[in-house]
């Protein structure tokens, strides 16, 4: 959620204020997209460590933050950057501000959008293995993938417990699917037929 709505006060910055440097600025961001993982584990954990957040859920909700919202406020800068002008023209002249104007305006308009986002960014959230491994190492803080990869054991493992809880692991992001399931045909639908 929160990814979400830094995404859409980024993209409505660079897609509809029109900042100086907004191609550089989308640069940038589909760079942050392009980079692995793997490259970004090593100055994380130290900053993570530096911080005294290493081995917090604060930390690797920070971090997926920062991740999802520069795939975010890529993807909704290209929506938003073809949005009406008329339609904000005219909120402007009906007295609305900058922020009343997206939240009264842009964003019921590109609430499928914004939906499809949502579900995404909980399943990729949901379904994270690696950085999870790296920054939850108590049992305490750890994810449910995290918990099944270590499941197995070296000599023995239990295929029945085994399956049984990556088959609890799954129902979270199966019932938020069935559950927006319409809000995500909408969404990816929108704009298809004029």
């Amino acid at each position: 959620m929160l990814a979400v709505l830094l995404s859409v006060l980024n993209a409505y910055a660079i897609g509809i204020g029109r900042v100086r440097g907004r191609m550089w600025v989308l640069v940038v961001f589909l760079a942050a997209n392009t980079l692995p993982q793997e490259a970004l584990v090593y100055p994380l954990y130290y900053l993570a460590k530096a911080t005294g957040l290493y081995d917090t859920r604060l930390a690797v909700i920070i971090i997926f933050t920062v991740i999802q919202s520069a795939f975010g406020t890529y993807l909704l800068s290209a929506v938003l950057g073809q949005f009406p002008r008329e339609i904000l023209d005219a909120a402007h002249i009906d007295g609305a501000g900058r922020f009343r104007a997206l939240w009264s305006v842009v964003v019921p308009i590109s609430r499928p959008t914004l939906s499809v986002l949502m579900i995404f960014f909980f399943i990729w959230t949901w379904n994270e293995f690696f950085l999870p491994l790296i920054f939850l190492v108590s049992n305490d803080n750890q994810t449910v993938p995290v918990v099944l990869g270590l499941l197995q054991g070296e000599k023995m493992m239990d295929a029945t417990m085994s399956s049984a809880a990556a088959l609890l692991g799954i129902v979270p992001a199966v019932a938020f699917f069935l559950i927006f399931q319409r809000t995500l045909t909408r969404g990816v639908t929108v704009g298809a037929l004029k």
